[in-house]
């Protein structure tokens, strides 16, 4: 688990393993088609998928192709993005982060259309949303979804009980169905405990924009930056702190100690934050429960694979992927790798059915199974990740006491000079 990494996705508004392999074993820039190279090279970076799932299904399918995997690490994207420019050493097939998708939507000449090798049979394999995440607007697959992020309510069973609130995972839901009840309990829970239930206004505010269909920049390409959707995002970020039930944490250290300390009792966020938390404080196992998002689902994070117009062997690597993604392998991923399967079949699995010690027994799928499949279709602009970091900056200086008027103001001023630079609308 990379804390913080992980940890950045959220607090920006983006969102190992030992490095194997030769990049001079990559494709040599070709076009698609109907090649039949024997040697695939596949660039994937830490963490990403289960290990063990990619070198089981390359040694099954070692007598008609070699499958040749390097661990990238540092910038993935922007190694990726010099490799497609200079048309040397490109990979045959590719990892895409989650965060990174809708730059390369914009660079989805250098990619095959995985439509045209099979995608189509196996869409309604995955989490619709995710799915869609990696279509072009001319209907053009380019990725098939690893994993993703459905959001949920983490909460401490035993503040929960001192404070008088219901500790069943469908009472609490019922209970924080709403922003509104969320902070009501979270607020019941400071009063009796004195502990805060979300580590700081960011974490907040990217769930809260997770929900939304479009933010920043709107589908038709117009600024939006100080529209209804992001100012509600704000203005939920920003009730966690004048409520007092943040904690306004932004270092990984200081969270961990919080968490082990049990002044933070709680957390909105992605199935992959439960990692962070159980690394961050295991001897709170047991006293951990998981319920639905405030205002319901949302997605923060997964990634992809994709294959480049260099690919040598496309249905043979669309056969790789495809199988790498299998409901069982999948299963594998979520079990050694903690990655969240985007294949739906993979939650009726007994890896993701079993109750988890550290929740009490809870099978925290029933949660987050149902919202990975009723995941909202978010527009996520090519220019949104530059444009938020504003906001995340301003959010966090409302925290170190800056007015939220004057935060706001300013977030919007430098976000919009982002936005016309980008050319935005």
């Amino acid at each position: 688990m990379n804390v913080s990494r992980r940890s950045f996705l959220l607090t920006s508004g983006l969102l190992g393993l030992a490095g194997t392999g030769a990049l001079s074993a990559c494709g040599s820039g070709g076009s698609g088609g109907s090649g039949d190279g024997k040697e695939l090279a596949f660039w994937i970076w830490a963490g990403a998928i289960s290990e063990k799932v990619v070198d089981d299904v390359a040694a099954s399918v070692a007598s008609s192709v070699k499958i040749t995997k390097s661990i990238i690490g540092g910038d993935f994207k922007q190694r990726l993005t010099t490799t497609l420019s200079s048309g040397q050493s490109v990979p045959d097939i590719t990892g895409i982060k989650g965060e990174d998708m809708p730059s390369f939507l914009t660079q989805a000449g250098a990619f095959l259309d995985l439509n045209e090798l099979g995608a189509k049979d196996i869409a309604s394999s995955f989490a619709a949303a995710k799915y869609a995440a990696a279509t072009t607007a001319d209907g053009k697959q380019i990725g098939l979804p690893i994993d993703l992020g459905p959001t949920a309510t983490y909460y401490r069973e035993d503040a929960w009980a001192k404070a008088g609130l219901p500790t069943d995972p469908t009472a609490a839901g019922q209970l924080v169905a709403t922003w509104d009840g969320w902070f009501q309990a979270a607020k019941t829970v400071k009063a009796a405990t004195g502990a805060t239930s979300v580590r700081n206004t960011t974490d907040v505010f990217a769930a809260a924009l997770a929900q939304q269909p479009e933010t920043f920049v709107t589908k038709a390409g117009a600024w939006a930056g100080d529209g209804t959707a992001v100012k509600k995002a704000w203005d939920l970020a920003v009730q966690s702190h004048t409520d007092g039930v943040s904690a306004g944490i932004y270092d990984s250290t200081g969270y961990n100690q919080a968490l082990a300390a049990s002044s933070i009792v709680g957390h909105v966020g992605p199935a992959w934050f439960g990692l962070d938390i159980a690394s961050g404080a295991p001897d709170t196992s047991g006293k951990w429960r998981v319920t639905g998002t405030p205002g319901g689902p949302a997605n923060i994070g997964g990634s992809f694979l994709a294959l480049t117009t260099a690919c040598r062997n496309p249905q043979a690597a669309f056969d790789y992927i495809k199988t790498l993604l299998t409901p069982e392998n999948a299963a594998k991923s979520f079990t050694d790798a903690s990655v969240f399967p985007a294949t739906t079949a993979a939650y009726a699995l007994p890896a993701l059915t079993a109750g988890q010690d550290f929740y009490g027994g809870q099978a925290t799928i029933e949660v987050f199974g149902p919202a990975a499949q009723a995941l909202p279709t978010v527009y996520d602009d090519p220019n949104n990740a530059a444009i938020a970091a504003p906001y995340y900056t301003e959010l966090s200086n409302v925290e170190g006491g800056k007015d939220p008027a004057a935060a706001w103001t300013d977030a919007v001023a430098a976000a919009k000079q982002v936005a016309d630079r980008a050319g935005v609308k």
